[in-house]
Formats: structure tokens, C-alpha cells, sequence
């Protein structure tokens, strides 16, 4: 009897005729059959195939450069296999690393993932299809992009949630940073060098992520005698954090021995306003951010912030909704994160 056709629609007439590799070719070079094959590189493996044998298929299915013909089977598992990944801003540095983690992770499945920026950053967007869950499988996004996803609610499209509140209803998944700890390793680095008076240079975004650092850092000064907190919100610019923080630092009053900012986008735009006011960092004034972008080292001095893991954020977020459409339960993970000390904070002055 004839062998049967593959099963995973890459076919064998045309892609043979055209030298491409097929699902038959990777079975015969790695010595395994067509439906283990099929079950590899559809991520169908786990509890089927062992390890070894699924490194063994990938390995081959890369040397030999064979993708799958995933029109083919979209049609056969009712799957467009795309992933919609809702940013607030293509401008930030965190979110392009986000993008990149969850691309690498669809990428070894076979999806593609689609950006989709919120108009002004914040604010609600269009439906960016005409019909969202006719070209999607998944939605991923970020809290601060929340308002951008209201055209396609309502659907049963699965959603995974970044840097969210973990208590909130509509998500199957979340994907965490640590952002109290973070807060805390901050103010503490700055409460342990001697000072007492801090601006909180706040984003003047509402969302949980803001919301949970605004909160922590309060409670932490609050436990800590002679300590003050003060917050100036400010929008995530340097002009505009340069002038909410020289009204900071211009008050009536004694002036703050250092500033907490929200993003390293912030803290730069405090450094500007500290060099305007005459004032030298870190001997009169403390600076800290929120991020490790490059911008963190392309100030000087360099900045004091705290170390987010984007691309792990990206990459578990897409893993967390492959889970989801595989039936499986998804992680929530909470990811560690690590303050960075550079340049820009020292004890305050005498």
C-alpha cells in the first residue's frame, strides 16, 4: 500500500518538485515517523514523544530548513495562527523587548504575532480588523494599553495580561514583574544612603503598575521616622519631566534630596531640570529610574534603576497563550527584577 499523504499540509508533489523540504523529508532524516513529526513541530509532543526525540525532530527540521505550510493547517485546525500584542507605545524600549520575547517564543510554534500600538499611547484604538476573532487566535496586553482593547471584547477570544492587576476579571492568564519589590529595593537604596525628603516623580498614566509603585513607595518611607514622600505626576516625556521636576525642586520649602521617578524617561528629564537649577548629581541630589533602557546609560551620570525583564515578560505572556489554545493551563508567573546601582544617587548632602 502506498504511503499516505503528510498530514500537515506541507504536501509532496509541488514542494518536492520545487526542492523544499517536507514533513517526509525531516521523518527520514531523523529516523522517526511522519506523525511524530506532525507532533513536534506542532507542539502536540509533550507526554507523547520524548525529549530527546522532539530535540531530535527540531534540530533536523532547522537543518534542513522545512517549515510547515501553516495556510494548510490553519484551514484544518480552524486557526489563523496570529497573535495580537496590544502596546501602549512602539516608542518605548520595554515594550519593543516584550515584542521581541513573545515573537521568538510564536516563532518556534509556528504564529506570528501582530503589533498593535494604542493611538496616543493610553487612549482607545479601532478594532484593527474587521473582524477580530476571524484573524486572531489570542490577545496579549499591556495594562497600560487596557482602554485599547475594548473593540474586541465581547469576543471569545482568549487574552493574556502584562504587568496587571492579578485580581482583575477578563484575563485567563497574567504575566507579572515584581513591581512592589522593585519599589522597594529602590527606596530602600535611597532610605539606607540617609534620605528623607523624596519626590515621587509619578507617570500621570492610570494604570495598576503605577498604581502598585505609587502605594509601595508610601508605605515604605511611611514606616521610617523624619521620612517624607511628595508626588508630582508628570506625562512619560523628558520636557514634561524636566518641568514637573524643577517645580518639585523649586517649592517653597526645603528642597528634596532625591527624586524617584517612574521610568528612566522621567529620570532623565529630572537630571535635565537639576542641571538647570545649578544643581549637581548625585552630590545635591539623588536621581533613580524605572526600566534599565538605553537611556539609563546614555545619560551622565549614569542612571540608578531598576532592571525589568522584558523579552521574559514577552516570551512567557506568548507561552501563557499557547498554553491556553493547547487547553492547557496557563503559568502566572511573578518575575523577579533587580535594582541596578550606577552613578546617579549617593548619601545626601551634609
Amino acid at each position: 500500500m502506498a504511503e499516505p499523504p503528510p498530514t500537515d499540509g506541507s504536501g509532496s508533489g509541488a514542494a518536492a518538485r520545487s526542492g523544499r523540504p517536507t514533513s517526509r523529508d525531516v521523518a527520514r532524516a531523523a529516523g522517526v515517523s511522519q506523525a511524530t513529526v506532525s507532533l513536534v513541530l506542532g507542539d502536540k509532543w509533550p507526554g507523547r514523544v520524548s525529549e530527546r526525540t522532539a530535540g531530535l525532530v527540531r534540530d533536523t527540521a532547522r537543518e534542513l530548513g522545512y517549515r510547515p505550510n501553516l495556510a494548510a493547517r490553519s484551514l484544518r485546525l480552524g486557526r489563523t495562527r496570529t497573535a495580537l500584542l496590544v502596546v501602549p507605545a512602539l516608542t518605548h524600549e520595554f515594550f519593543a523587548r516584550v515584542y521581541t520575547g513573545a515573537a521568538s517564543v510564536a516563532a518556534e510554534h509556528g504564529f506570528g504575532v501582530v503589533l498593535y500600538p494604542s493611538p496616543e499611547g493610553v487612549g482607545p484604538a479601532r478594532d484593527p480588523f474587521a473582524s477580530a476573532r476571524a484573524a486572531l487566535d489570542g490577545v496579549i496586553a499591556s495594562s497600560m494599553a487596557t482602554e485599547a482593547l475594548a473593540a474586541i471584547r465581547g469576543t471569545d477570544l482568549p487574552l493574556v495580561m502584562l504587568d496587571s492587576d492579578p485580581a482583575g476579571s477578563g484575563a485567563a492568564a497574567h504575566v507579572n514583574l515584581d513591581i512592589a519589590d522593585a519599589m522597594r529595593q529602590v527606596t530602600g537604596h535611597l532610605l539606607g544612603l540617609g534620605h528623607r525628603r523624596i519626590v515621587h516623580l509619578a507617570s500621570a498614566v492610570t494604570s495598576w503598575t503605577f498604581a502598585v509603585r505609587a502605594d509601595t513607595l508610601a508605605g515604605t518611607v511611611r514606616g521610617v521616622p523624619g521620612a517624607v514622600v511628595r508626588t508630582v505626576p508628570s506625562a512619560l516625556e523628558v520636557h514634561a519631566a524636566r518641568e514637573a521636576a524643577e517645580r518639585a525642586l523649586g517649592g517653597p520649602g526645603p528642597r528634596p534630596t532625591a527624586l524617584i521617578c517612574d521610568s528612566d524617561v522621567l529620570a532623565a528629564g529630572a537630571v535635565k531640570a537639576a542641571r538647570k537649577l545649578g544643581l549637581r548629581v548625585p552630590e545635591d541630589l539623588s536621581v533613580t529610574g524605572f526600566d534599565d533602557s538605553g537611556l539609563a546609560t546614555a545619560v551622565e551620570p549614569e542612571l540608578t534603576t531598576v532592571r525589568l525583564p522584558a523579552e521574559r515578560v514577552g516570551r512567557h505572556g506568548m507561552s501563557a497563550l499557547l498554553a491556553i489554545l493547547d487547553g492547557r493551563e496557563p503559568e502566572n508567573p511573578v518575575l523577579p527584577v533587580s535594582l541596578v546601582i550606577r552613578g546617579s544617587t549617593a548619601p545626601p548632602p551634609a
